[in-house]
C-alpha cells in the first residue's frame, strides 16, 4: 500500500468519525430541545391552572372570615406567598446551577477518540 492510499484511507476514517460525532450532536441537540419545549408547555399550564386556584381560594376563605378576621386573613396569605415564591425562586437557581452539562455524551466519544489515535501513535513510535 502506498502513502497516498494510506493517507487516503486515515483521512476517510477520520471523515467517518468526524460525521458520526456531527450526528451525534445533532441527536442530543433535538433532545434537548424537545425537553426543553415539554418542560416549557408543562410549566406553563401547571402555572395558568395553580395561579387561578390559589385566587380563588384566597378569595374563599377571605370571604368567610370577611367579618371578623379579614386583615388576618388577607396577611397571613400574603406572607404565605411570599414564603412560597422565594422557595420557588431558590429552587430555580439551585436548577439553574445544577445544569447537567450540554454535549457531554459527544465529549465523552471525541475524549475516547483522542485517547485511541494517541495510542496508537504511541505504539506506532514504538
Amino acid at each position: 500500500m502506498g502513502i497516498m492510499e494510506a493517507l487516503r484511507c486515515f483521512l476517510g476514517s477520520w471523515v467517518a468519525v468526524l460525521k458520526t460525532r456531527v450526528e451525534l450532536i445533532g441527536t442530543e441537540l433535538e433532545e434537548q430541545r424537545e425537553w426543553l419545549e415539554k418542560l416549557v408547555i408543562l410549566s406553563l399550564v401547571a402555572l395558568f391552572c395553580l395561579s387561578f386556584g390559589v385566587v380563588f381560594l384566597t378569595l374563599f376563605i377571605t370571604m368567610l372570615f370577611w367579618a371578623e378576621y379579614r386583615q388576618f386573613v388577607l396577611g397571613g396569605f400574603a406572607a404565605l406567598y411570599l414564603i412560597a415564591g422565594l422557595w420557588a425562586l431558590l429552587a430555580v437557581r439551585k436548577k439553574g446551577k445544577n445544569k447537567p452539562k450540554m454535549f457531554s455524551t459527544t465529549v465523552s466519544e471525541l475524549e475516547k477518540d483522542e485517547r485511541e489515535l494517541l495510542g496508537k501513535m504511541a505504539r506506532e513510535n514504538t
